[in-house]
């Protein structure tokens, strides 16, 4: 017999071997998926939420069936009071003016900062900070002298009017941006990226090893002085990076920031979709934001909020460009999951094609669509540190809980337009 014959014939018995044992291709993946452990979530979830978020994992996870080569689900969390208790990019604003991180705008022109920016406001601005620091250098905010500009900043920022009371902003989209988030990477214009992000990780810090409750003086005012991460979103973030999900992080606070912050639930900067400043040649932000669909670079109208989040992760998650970007994809091309806690996210959440989970902080349309549940994948939670009271009087669905482009407040409609009646809060 020769060599060759010996190696067929062996080949052969081989074979046999295999047919009476079963087949060798069905055995494989069988050896393998014995292996394959689909992650447990922890406990502390309210009702049956914990075993709604597992059938998730079962279902869409790698073990179930083993199939190694599947397209990755994808699950896309906010990340402001969603992922973590009290928000990032308030956190990071007090700690700039602190820190006297925020630049004086070029002559002293207070409309460059934003197109939004009201006449009001921008005088209010200059004439609380206009003598402390030449055009491009840092405001002394973090000093006794700069208080009053710290107050001015603060007020315009957190309450979108000045002190005096004059509204702030003025002729933006209340469906795709919203001018006071936006401004917040506005100011940090003249720094580059890696240099955010460095202020972000001593902001972290500070924020992360504050006790929970406590203040921090920003100008004349006790501001919050806290942030935690929720256990249980960073053990379901853990656990569907374990079962095969590809798991994103969509936020209203500026990119470089909530980088730094997301590395602590183990999602890489790649996963990030913030806001995103343009820069200039030499890597320095500019006060203008790219842009996303139809939406230019530097037009600003346009940042991950409502509408424009949906728009982002179409773009960055699944690869849709241009106008389309900004409509409903299919099915295929959609997140299965979503998790947030705001009017703000609205759009993504009803995007999620298998399951939305809805942080309760008594927000009119979202808990409109959340306890109206019309397709059965809704779920509601608790805020897991310091959770909000139950809402005194029903939410305000058919008359009042949707905000149009113009700002003009109406009714909460289904994807049918039939109107959402009030809900009670029921989940708190």
């Amino acid at each position: 017999m020769t060599p060759r014959s010996t190696v067929r014939r062996l080949q052969a018995v081989g074979a046999a071997a295999a047919i009476a044992a079963g087949t060798l291709v069905a055995t494989a993946p069988a050896a393998q998926a014995a292996h394959c452990t689909t992650p447990r979530l922890a406990a502390g979830w309210y009702g049956d939420n914990q075993a709604r978020l597992q059938r998730l994992i079962d279902e869409y996870g790698t073990c179930n069936p083993y199939r190694p080569s599947r397209t990755k689900p994808v699950a896309v969390f906010d990340w402001d009071n969603t992922v973590v208790k009290n928000d990032v990019g308030d956190a990071q604003m007090y700690w700039l003016l602190r820190s006297g991180k925020i630049r004086q705008p070029a002559a002293g022109d207070w409309t460059g900062t934003s197109r939004y920016l009201t006449p009001a406001a921008a005088r209010a601005l200059a004439d609380a900070c206009g003598a402390l620091a030449r055009p491009g250098a840092p405001l002394p905010t973090g000093t006794p002298a700069g208080a009053g500009c710290a107050d001015e900043l603060a007020a315009v920022y957190g309450t979108a009017a000045t002190r005096s009371g004059a509204a702030a902003f003025a002729g933006w989209d209340h469906r795709t941006i919203e001018p006071a988030y936006a401004w917040l990477p506005q100011l940090m214009q003249g720094w580059t990226a890696r240099e955010v992000r460095g202020f972000a990780a001593a902001a972290r810090a500070e924020n992360l090893a504050a006790p929970v409750g406590a203040t921090q003086r920003v100008g004349t005012a006790d501001v919050t002085g806290w942030v935690r991460y929720y256990d249980q979103q960073k053990d379901l973030i853990g656990g569907l990076r374990k079962a095969g999900f590809d798991v994103w992080i969509s936020s209203a606070s500026p990119q470089p920031v909530v980088e730094v912050w997301a590395r602590g639930v183990g999602v890489a900067a790649d996963h990030v979709i913030g806001i995103r400043n343009t820069t200039t040649s030499g890597g320095k932000l500019t006060a203008h934001l790219q842009g996303c669909g139809s939406v230019k670079d530097g037009a600003d109208t346009m940042i991950t909020y409502i509408d424009g989040k949906r728009c982002w992760i179409n773009k960055e998650v699944f690869g849709v460009r241009g106008a389309a970007a900004e409509k409903v994809q299919p099915a295929a091309r959609r997140q299965v999951f979503a998790a947030g806690d705001s009017d703000t996210d609205i759009s993504f959440l009803r995007d999620a094609t298998a399951l939305r989970l809805v942080v309760n902080r008594n927000k009119n349309e979202l808990m409109c669509r959340a306890y109206d549940d019309s397709d059965g994948k809704w779920i509601v939670n608790p805020m897991f540190i310091e959770p909000k009271k139950p809402k005194s009087t029903p939410y305000p669905c058919s008359t009042t809980g949707y905000v149009d482009h113009d700002g003009t407040p109406g009714p909460v409609r289904r994807g049918d337009t039939s109107v959402i009646p009030d809900q009670t809060d029921s989940v708190y």
